[in-house]
C-alpha cells in the first residue's frame, strides 16, 4: 500500500497535469471557429489525429485519476477506519479503471468511425 504522502503528490501532479492538458486541448479547438469545430466532419476529423487522440487519452486518465482520489480523500475524512478506508480506495480504484476504460473504448470507436 502506498503512503498517503506519495497518493497526496499523485494527487498534485494529476491537478497540473490536468490543467495543462486541458490548456493544450483549448488550444486545438481555438484553431478553427468554435461552431466550426463541432460539425461532425470535424469532430471526426479530430479523431482521424494521432496526438489529438493520445491527448484525449491523457485527459482521460489524468482527470480520473485525480477525481477518483479525491472523491477518495473527501470519504475518508468523512469517516475513519482502516475497513472503511480499504473498502473506499478500493471502489474508488475499480471506478476509475471502468471510466477510463469504458471511455477509452470511446476513443478508439470514434476513431475508427471515418475509417468504416
Amino acid at each position: 500500500m502506498m503512503r498517503e504522502s506519495q497518493i497526496m503528490n499523485i494527487h498534485y501532479f494529476t491537478g497540473l497535469a490536468a490543467i495543462v492538458l486541458v490548456g493544450i486541448h483549448i488550444a486545438f479547438r481555438l484553431i478553427m471557429p468554435y461552431g466550426q469545430s463541432l460539425e461532425y466532419e470535424n469532430v471526426i476529423a479530430n479523431y482521424q489525429n494521432l496526438p489529438y487522440i493520445i491527448l484525449l487519452e491523457l485527459i482521460l486518465v489524468t482527470v480520473s485519476i485525480h477525481g477518483f482520489n479525491g472523491l477518495r480523500i473527501i470519504l475518508i475524512e468523512w469517516r475513519q477506519g482502516n475497513h472503511w478506508e480499504k473498502g473506499v480506495t478500493w471502489v474508488c480504484v475499480a471506478s476509475a479503471i471502468g471510466l477510463i476504460a469504458y471511455g477509452s473504448r470511446t476513443i478508439i470507436i470514434a476513431s475508427m468511425a471515418g475509417t468504416i
